[in-house]
């Protein structure tokens, strides 16, 4: 009829209602006749007239709001008129459906995510069992409307258990308040003990006791309930404790119902599957593992691995080895001999997998195993799964179970995989065809150069060595080749968040909200009070200046001594000291006029990103040319670029990361297609605003090829500030400087000569690309390797930048890049542990390898030890507040 059954009493009492998920159909009318009765378009069949009244009343609730409990019993009964009167009355009643009250939650699916998977929950479903309608019932009854779920009601506790195990709800309401009509707990247990209970929330129903008369929760989780709910008939009570079973236990017993799933799957997994606790001790083990070993699942589940028989073929150290890499929450893959119930020893591939739980700690071990069929157990066992594989019933055609038989003889035996007189073509063959047309290509890159060489190795080499060259050969495939991923370490929130705000360009999210930069540039210098020449400096400022050569220059000094105008000081001196003026030809006035208009277009307003920053990052870069590999490495030109570069890396910054802009879709982001955007901002900025104007320009006396080939490294510099390509650099930095030079070293202490590294990196002008590189990168976040005083001023102000970039995403409803950066609930010191461990220590260690900083590596460690100290105290300030009394 294409009507959705809304109510339906059955023989035994049950009071089916509110299935309608087949109706389209707002409207339907009631209909009675006798001994049965369509209502709302359902059949309703019953021997007991009494329960029509007390349906239609249910039922014509839906008409208006829930009236108040007087009026309503009143008009639920008549208890003089009869069946047939009851039922003419009503007959011409029209109810409504659940999708036509407005007052109603429509009810719907619902999305639920459980790790990877994503699950979708049906509309909840309710069992009330009362023995007598009340208000506590109608209370239940109408926030079950409210909230859209689908709800049941039964008197009886046979009528509870057929509804329950007809429907499955997933919650069941209990009157628990009076015995006199059922024994509450008795009806618990019973459904308790049938198998679709295990993932049902029971709740009781307790009458109000006072407060000398509370009794233990203990008797009713005993029965089988899980929560007891105080006698409340307030429909906004009954809702909130529905609602709030939900969101809890019910969303939780659906994510663990859908495991049935994932066990399901391991259970025909070919791979032997064992999964173990922390302590080793076998908590599940597949079917596959199972005939693998030649154990039963109850002989293992239990146990722990040292009570197993070990394979005497392995290398000593080996489970030793194995232990150290799992328990750091590495994963551990590789070659192991391990010993069959029958005593035999089988060669496997395995792979171990620590599983975070809890606390941020290992919970369990996956270990995934498959057979290597290189000894004669192996190859039986091999044969053996294969038969079983492809053994068809005896009702299969010839022709079929002659292609499982070649199917089988393809994968067990491995000579006819290595062979070419075979009749099929061998694999072997078909990689020969491969290789000739990728060896055919007229165009190589670097990487499929690479890639070649590598599939000409596997040719001729075992399957053990083929297949690990296999999965070099899909690492190299990837475009992160230089992204890490994270470890257990990195799950920390502060770690992630870091990662996410700084190396990612953003969700590429479109958005009405659009950050626009301010188009107030600013070209104009006359209006600034600066020295004529560097001769002409205030002596305060003069003073502070003649120790800018150390690594312990206060910036915050100069900055406070000069009016928040440190970079025209501090660049006067500092380009005068590298003869700047010189290798431009350009005069003085000029290179002052230039530093001020760069000056000038930093945002004194943003915390941390303003021109303090940029003289910062400029005497960390001075200082570094002043080391004296590095300056044995580089020309005049890399360290005129080098400098002009840490001056302009980050003019006009917003204040706000790539991530941020991105999001906002701000007119950048647009022109810069999400790609580096600040980056390529700050370096175009920059040229614009020095050609634009003579007085300014400090390239107008250099000659083209001089003055394309400064450009050019001024702007790789300051695109390599950009964090996406953070680890490529610091790789390409350790494998093509740090490691040759290490050999060079070596060979020639053993020769007893010097070392030319210096100049043979001269020779190698990639090589000299990749050491500004680092050079720029490392004096922009030096900051955890200033002194401590400095580290902890920096702290403070990148730390109130990402607080004011978390207000404003809150605001315009832009996605929350970096979530822990919430001023109300941050810990700076987690905040700074994260960006050390996972951005400085390593770079730092590569660059000191090179440059020789032991200064830098002492401070680094100090403030981490500070960082680490606040921590272990719960401290989430920049200092302890004893400290801040001070």
């Amino acid at each position: 009829m294409g009507c959705a059954p809304s109510i339906h009493v059955s023989q035994s009492g049950v009071i089916y209602c509110r299935d309608s998920d087949e109706s389209n159909s707002p409207h339907q009318t009631t209909t009675i006749s006798q001994g049965t009765a369509t209502l709302h378009g359902l059949f309703i069949k019953t021997d007991a007239a009494d329960s029509i009244p007390s349906v239609l009343a249910y039922q014509s609730r839906q008409q208006q709001p829930p009236p108040s409990a007087g009026p309503r019993r009143k008009e639920r009964r008549e208890p003089g008129a009869s069946a047939r009167a009851r039922g003419t009355r009503c007959c011409g009643v029209e109810a409504e459906t659940q999708t036509s009250s407005a007052g109603v939650k429509q009810a719907s699916t619902t999305e639920v995510q459980i790790g990877p998977m994503r699950l979708t929950q049906d509309p909840i479903q309710v069992l009330l069992i009362f023995a007598k309608e009340d208000n506590q019932s109608d209370g239940f009854w109408w926030a079950c409307d409210r909230a859209g779920y689908r709800c049941n009601i039964a008197r009886t506790p046979e009528s509870a258990l057929e509804c329950f195990l007809d429907k499955h709800q997933e919650i069941i309401v209990i009157d628990h308040r009076n015995s006199r009509y059922f024994d509450a707990e008795n009806i618990c247990r019973s459904i308790r003990a049938t198998k679709p209970s295990e993932h049902t929330v029971i709740l009781a129903v307790v009458p109000h006791t006072s407060a000398d008369q509370e009794t233990s929760v203990l008797p009713l989780l005993n029965a089988g309930f899980d929560r007891q709910f105080m006698e409340n008939s307030s429909i906004t009570a009954c809702y909130n404790e529905l609602v709030q079973i939900e969101h809890g236990e019910v969303r939780s017993q659906f994510k663990l119902r859908a495991c049935n799933a994932v066990f399901t799957a391991l259970d025909h997994c070919q791979e032997a599957v064992e999964i173990t606790s922390e302590d080793h001790v076998i908590q599940y083990v597949n079917p596959a593992f199972e005939q693998m070993m030649g154990y039963r699942k109850g002989e293992l589940i239990g146990k722990e691995l040292t009570e197993l028989p070990k394979s005497d073929k392995n290398r000593v150290d080996l489970l030793d080895t194995i232990n150290t890499h799992i328990k750091k929450g590495k994963e551990w893959q590789g070659v192991y001999y391990a010993r069959r119930k029958s005593g035999d020893s089988i060669q496997q591939h395995v792979k171990i997998t620590p599983v975070i739980g809890q606390g941020g700690k290992i919970r369990h071990f996956v270990s995934l195993k498959r057979l290597h069929c290189t000894n004669e157990n192996n190859k039986q066992l091999c044969k053996g799964h294969h038969d079983e594989k492809y053994t068809g019933d005896n009702s299969q055609s010839e022709s079929h179970s002659f292609k499982c038989k070649n199917r089988r003889k393809d994968s067990a035996d491995v000579q006819s995989i290595t062979s070419q007189s075979s009749d099929a073509p061998s694999l072997q063959t078909r990689r020969y065809s491969s290789m000739a047309r990728i060896h055919s290509m007229t165009i190589e890159a670097p990487i499929t150069k690479v890639i070649n060489i590598i599939n000409a190795a596997q040719e001729n080499s075992p399957i053990t060595v083929a297949e690990a060259l296999d999965r070099v050969l899909e690492i190299l495939r990837t475009t992160e080749l230089y992204s890490p991923q994270l470890g257990t370490k990195d799950e920390d929130p502060h770690t992630s968040d870091l990662v996410g705000g700084l190396m990612t360009d953003g969700l590429r999210r479109l958005s009405g909200n659009e950050y626009v930069f301010s188009k107030n540039i600013n070209l104009s210098h006359s209006h600034l009070s600066v020295p004529n020449t560097i001769n002409d400096v205030p002596p305060c400022i003069a003073q502070l200046l003649d120790n800018e050569e150390s690594w312990d220059f206060n910036i915050f000094e100069l900055e406070a001594v000069t009016n928040k105008r440190p970079l025209v000081y501090l660049g006067l001196k500092v380009f005068a000291r590298f003869g700047v003026s010189e290798f431009l030809n350009c005069s003085e006035a000029t290179l002052r006029a230039w530093l001020q208009v760069i000056e000038a277009n930093y945002h004194s307003s943003n915390s941390y990103h303003n021109s303090t920053h940029a003289a910062d990052v400029l005497h960390a870069t001075a200082f570094f040319l002043g080391k004296e590999r590095v300056k044995g490495s580089l020309d005049h030109l890399d360290e005129v670029a080098a400098l002009i570069a840490a001056t302009i890396h980050d003019v006009d910054h917003p204040g706000r990361t790539n991530s941020f802009l991105c999001n906002a879709g701000s007119e950048l982001a647009v022109l810069y297609n999400d790609t580096a955007v600040l980056e390529s901002h700050h370096t175009a900025l920059a040229f614009q605003l020095t050609t634009k104007d003579s007085k300014c320009n400090i390239f107008k006396n250099i000659d083209r090829n001089h003055y394309r080939t400064l450009r050019q490294a001024i702007i790789d510099m300051v695109l390599a500030t950009e964090m996406t390509k953070h680890f490529e650099h610091v790789n390409k930095f350790v494998n093509s400087i740090n490691k040759p030079m290490a050999s060079e070293e070596t060979s020639s202490h053993s020769e007893g000569s010097g070392c030319e590294c210096t100049t043979n990196i001269k020779n190698f002008p990639d090589n000299q690309t990749l050491i500004k590189r680092m050079m720029i990168k490392c004096a922009d976040v030096a900051n955890p390797c200033r002194p401590l005083e400095l580290c902890i001023e920096w702290a403070g102000r990148i730390s109130e930048e990402y607080f004011a970039q978390t207000d404003e995403e809150k605001r315009q409803g832009l996605p929350v890049v970096m979530p822990v950066f919430d001023r109300n609930t941050c810990s700076i010191p987690k905040s700074q542990i994260s960006f050390i461990d996972y951005f400085v220590t390593d770079m730092f260690d590569a660059w000191d390898a090179f440059a020789n900083l032991p200064v830098l590596m002492q401070h680094l460690a100090n403030n981490y030890k500070h960082w680490k100290m606040l921590d272990d105290l719960k401290c989430k300030s920049l200092r302890l507040s004893s400290e801040n009394n001070n």
